[in-house]
Formats: structure tokens, sequence, C-alpha cells
């Protein structure tokens, strides 16, 4: 009689074994028709699946997280059935469930196209109209493979002959139809629902060797419910107009070429923005308490050896070997080894914590050509980075004024909300179970004093550290994790870095590892997409375009752009002789926030008409009222509030 705990606490007896269905049946016809799979103690199940012995229990329905996941494996399911039924001889290998969506990698002499997708989505229709229920077999190892073997299903059949040995081939079928999975699945194909789309396909070797046969893989996004897929393709169709890598070629910001792989060409508008961003990083951080150092790109192993990255990250660095020294050297991958360098250069006292060490750094990492993304995932980077070194008491403190700085930052750059999440003790780490415990309890006790609200990330802290990950979401919903803050008690302990106290006795530092943007191109990257390219005027690569109508009205212009520029504007002159619309239109696909326009009129009354990018109004005014209104509003957020 297995004694069933519900999540009020409840208990349930039942006469012998009972399934998820049994349970929710027993509570009433609502449940019963709602719950589409069961956790029990904590182990995600279908609902027909027996429960043999006492257990804590929680009903997963549409609305849950697990519910979405489960539509998503399940419409990969639906997807293979109806390419198999659509295109006999096609062999299907595997087909997993992935963040928006799911996708099957497929086997056949012919590559699917777009084209098809129009049928397999019809057919999909009709599978999941059929409600045939999801039933799990388990099969003697033998049979499984001769079964696939049989039917000249090689891919399946190598799959399960990889299986360890003492795992249950788990089966699962829909209809007549059947694939090799361990589960668990929804009640029938009529619970994945029709809010699904086939998006793309896809070369992809078996297995991910280039050694291996090349399949086709078919992507799909799945949703609950048709709002939520339809919210999802705006999205998509906002990402794409809004995509950074576009943008940045109609602004004239940046270029990346075969020459230099995954590192960025900076154009003179695009380093403008950069540098405007930078500026201002380094006004924010002075006014903090800041100090800026500069420390050296190529730096011998044994440093990264002594501090752990060459364990970690060897494979990410680019190596360099000077001969006739008998040395290797390292681009570095990151600053913080280096600013342990600098603190142990000389002795220091307590008096000096908190030591608040910051360099734009140029870092560089291997990634592989695969993984790189425009601007967004590059091989060499610029970080904000920072590291504070300061006691064990110190560390609340200096987290409450972090999050100041970083809320306001954020808020001055278009992002009013983020949120946190707390990553610990990643599986491999440095240090002991001790010292995490103590790094762990002491960034929790900061945060409690902070006011910071956060949500787990299980084992994802650095591997000296717990941290902080600051996630921003951008204009259409994107989340995209930036700043950091991580306590480190090994780094200082592995390079001998220490002061001395208020005792006269050598104490270690903490290490508090931090940066708000993270990588400036990246950084930059999200900023391009989040406001579609249209800055804000001190951000802008080009604040101000002063064109003319007629060619008589040259020379007003350059006077115009003479004043702006002196008043520290950045704008430049078209006294081109092309139509004032065409040249209107040109420099809105630049996204100039401002154009002024001059012609004889304005030349003789000492004035210009003012439009802004995306109005179709222009507003009259002198050259004097023109130039202070836009020098004031060309300041940057924090000079601003002086």
């Amino acid at each position: 009689m297995p004694a069933i705990t519900l999540p009020d606490g409840s208990v349930r007896q039942f006469d012998g074994t009972v399934t998820g269905t049994d349970i929710a049946a027993s509570i009433g016809p609502g449940l019963a028709k709602a719950a589409l799979a069961i956790e029990v103690d904590g182990q995600l199940r279908d609902m027909d699946r027996a429960i043999e012995q006492d257990a804590s229990i929680r009903f997963v329905t549409r609305k849950d997280a697990e519910a979405l996941e489960m539509i998503r494996h399940d419409a990969a399911h639906v997807l293979a059935e109806a390419v198999q039924s659509l295109f006999p001889g096609t062999q299907v290998t595997i087909g997993p469930s992935i963040e928006n969506g799911f996708y099957y990698d497929f086997y056949r002499n012919e590559p699917f196209k777009p084209e098809d997708f129009t049928a397999i989505e019809q057919r999909m229709h009709e599978i999941i109209k059929a409600n045939a229920p999801f039933t799990r077999e388990a099969w003697p190892r033998d049979e499984a493979i001769r079964f696939f073997e049989d039917r000249g299903e090689r891919f399946k059949a190598e799959l399960i002959r990889d299986l360890p040995g003492d795992e249950e081939i788990s089966i699962y079928r829909q209809g007549e139809w059947l694939d090799l999975c361990r589960g668990p699945h929804l009640r029938t194909t009529g619970d994945v629902g029709n809010a699904f789309k086939l998006m793309k396909v896809a070369g992809a070797y078996w297995r991910g060797d280039h050694r291996n046969p090349m399949l086709t893989r078919i992507y799909g996004t799945a949703w609950r419910d048709k709002k939520e897929l339809e919210a999802h393709l705006h999205q998509l169709e906002e990402a794409e107009r809004r995509d950074h890598r576009r943008i940045g070629k109609e602004m004239d910001l940046f270029h990346i070429q075969e020459e230099a792989v995954g590192q960025v060409f900076w154009h003179a508008k695009g380093w403008r923005l950069y540098t405007a961003l930078q500026d201002y990083m380094r006004r924010a951080q002075t006014r903090a308490g800041y100090e800026e150092v500069r420390t050296p790109q190529l730096v011998d192993r044994a440093l990264w050896e002594a501090s752990g990255h060459w364990d970690k990250y060897r494979h990410h660095m680019f190596i360099a070997t000077v001969e006739d020294e008998d040395k290797t050297l390292a681009l570095k991958p990151m600053n913080c080894p280096c600013h342990v360098q600098i603190f142990r250069h000389g002795l220091r006292s307590y008096r000096e914590l908190p030591l608040r060490m910051a360099e734009f750094g140029a870092c560089h990492r291997y990634e592989p050509s695969g993984s790189l993304h425009g601007i967004m995932r590059v091989r060499g980077f610029t970080q904000d980075d920072a590291h504070i070194f300061c006691t064990e008491d110190q560390i609340a403190q200096e987290t409450v004024l972090f999050v100041e700085m970083l809320t306001e930052v954020y808020k001055d750059l278009g992002f009013e909300h983020f949120r946190i999440k707390f990553s610990d003790r990643p599986e491999q780490r440095s240090g002991s179970d001790e010292v995490w415990d103590k790094s762990e309890a002491a960034l929790k006790r900061a945060c409690e004093i902070a006011g910071v609200e956060y949500e787990y990330n299980p084992g994802e802290g650095a591997f000296y550290g717990p941290k902080l990950e600051f996630v921003l979401r951008d204009a259409i919903g994107r989340d995209w994790q930036c700043g950091t803050l991580q306590v480190d008690l090994v780094l200082p302990e592995r390079l001998d870095a220490n002061y001395i106290g208020e005792d006269s006795a050598r104490h270690r530092p903490v290490m508090l590892h931090r940066a708000i943007l993270g990588s400036f191109e990246r950084f930059i990257g999200i900023l391009i997409e989040q406001h579609a390219g249209k800055f804000p005027l001190w951000l802008a690569p080009m604040q101000v375009v002063v064109t003319s109508i007629v060619s008589d009205a040259a020379p007003y212009a350059e006077e115009v752009v003479a004043r702006l520029r002196k008043a520290g504007l950045t704008v430049e002159a078209d006294t081109r002789a092309d139509k004032i619309n065409a040249k209107i239109r040109e420099h809105s696909v630049a996204r100039v926030p401002v154009i002024l326009v001059v012609g004889r009129k304005e030349a003789e009354a000492g004035t210009v008409a003012m439009r802004r990018l995306g109005g179709a109004d222009q507003e009259m005014l002198t050259l004097d009222e023109a130039v202070s209104r836009l020098s004031e509003e060309a300041k940057a957020p924090d000079l601003r509030r002086g």
C-alpha cells in the first residue's frame, strides 16, 4: 500500500501499485484532465508509469516549465514519425529538445529542403489529431538491436550497442510508430498541441565527427499555445531586423574578415561609439574609487600554471614561443593573475583596502569558428574588468556599492531591469570545500545586506569561487548575461598575495572579480540590437548631419558644422548636389539622430530646419538655439547629472 504525499503535505494510501493517472483521478476530474506528467521523488515520469512504494509527488500541467520541455521533446518524435511516413527509407538518429524548440537528425540520400516543410507540418498535425498514447516498453538489448537492424535503422542499432551494459533499453510507441528513448513523455500525441513550426534545415555529422556520414537536421520551435508561438516568431522577426551585423554595415561601424578571424576592424564611426562608451565607463569607475591600470598582453606560462588557468583554459589560449629564450608565452585570456602581480608589487597595508583596480584589458581566447557571431562572440575583445582586494568584513559593503554602480550604468544605457543568478561551486574547481563554504556563505551574506534577490544557478560558478551573474532583458525580451561579481579566496592563495594587517601579521586578501559590461564588443552588439541602431544622441556614432538643399547654401552648412563641432558634437556636412529627400533617406538608413537642413532662406536668416530620426516633422530654430539644445542633449547621462 504505497503512501503518496501530495505537494500540500497530505497523504493518500493506495492498494497495490498506482500510477499518476490513478492519483490524479482520485483527486478530481479537473486534475485528471490537466496533469501531463508526474514528478516522483524529484524525478519526472510518465503518468501511466507504476509507483510501487511510498513517494512524494507533484503533477506537471501545461503551465509548468517541465511541460514545455516535454512538448518540445514529443514534437521531435512527431516530426520523426511524419518524416518516415512521407519519405520511406529515411533513417532517424537523435532528436532532442533544445532552447525554444527541438530538432531531429535524419539520414537520407537526398537532403531535406525547406520546401518539404509544408507537407511535413501537415502530417504532424494529423499525427497530433490522432491523439495516440505514448506507451513505454522495456526491451532486451539484443532484441532491440535486431529489430532496428531489420528495419534498416543502423544508427539506432549503433546507439543501443553503445549504451552501458546495465542500462534498460527503453522504447516508446505512439500508435504504430516507435523510437528508442529514455522518456518521459506526455500522455498522448494530442498533448503536443499545434503551436509548432518547422524553422530551418542544416547539415550535421553523425555524432559530430566529420569522418561519419552527413545527416540532415530539421529544426522546429514548439510552444504551449498559438499565442506563445506567435510571440516567439515575432521576436525572431524583430531579432533579424535588429541584427547588429546588418545594422553595423548600414551604419558603417565595423567589419570582420578572414585575415583576422574573430577580431573586429572598427571603422571611424564604430570607434566613436566604442570610445564614448569607454569614456563613460572610465568616469563611472573613477567616481567609484577605482585605480586604472594596464597589464601586458603576453605573459609567461609559469604565471598561468601558478594561477590554475593553464589547466583550465589552455585550449582557449593563443600561444607564442620565444625560441632563443626557450619560453612559452600566452596571450592573456583574462586579466586577474596580472592584477594580482600589481597588488604583490611592494608591501601592502590593511589601510589600503579595499583597493579597487580596473583595466580595459584586451584579451584573446580561441573560440571555434562555428561559434563566432559578429562582434558578440569573438576571439579578441576588451573587458571592463576590475578586481577589488579587500578583507572578508568588506565583502558586503563592496557588494552594495557594486550593485548600486551597476544599476546606474544599466539604466543610463537603456536597461531598466535585470535579474541576478547565484552560481555556486562547479564540479571541477580549485580550493577545498572549506574554502568554498566560506566563499559562498560570504557572498550570500553580502546579498542579504545589499537587499539583493537572486535565483540559484547550481554548479555554474567560476573554478575559483562563487559568483553573481547579472542578466539584462532587452527590448524584445531576450536575456543577456553581462555583469558579474565573484568572490575568490583561491587566487590570492595560489599567487601568494598578502597584506600587513592591523596586528602587523600577514593576511590573505579577498579578491572580488567584477565586470559590468563584460566584453565591450559583445555589449556594443547588444546595444545595437537593443536600440535597433537608433542610439540616444550621446552615444550616436554620428550625432548630426547638416545637409544643404541647394549649392548656394553649402558655405552656410559648413559654418553650422563648425559651430557644432566647437560645441563638442560629432557632425558632418552633406553638400552633394543630390535631391534633399534622397539625402534624408540615406542618413535615416544610417540612423543619424538629427539632420539639420539648410537652404538659401536658412542661410539668410541664420536658422536651421531640424529633423529627428523617425519623425516626419521639422522644427525651425536659430543656429544659436540649435547649438545650445544639441550640445546639452549630447552630454552623457552622468555629465548631465553633474
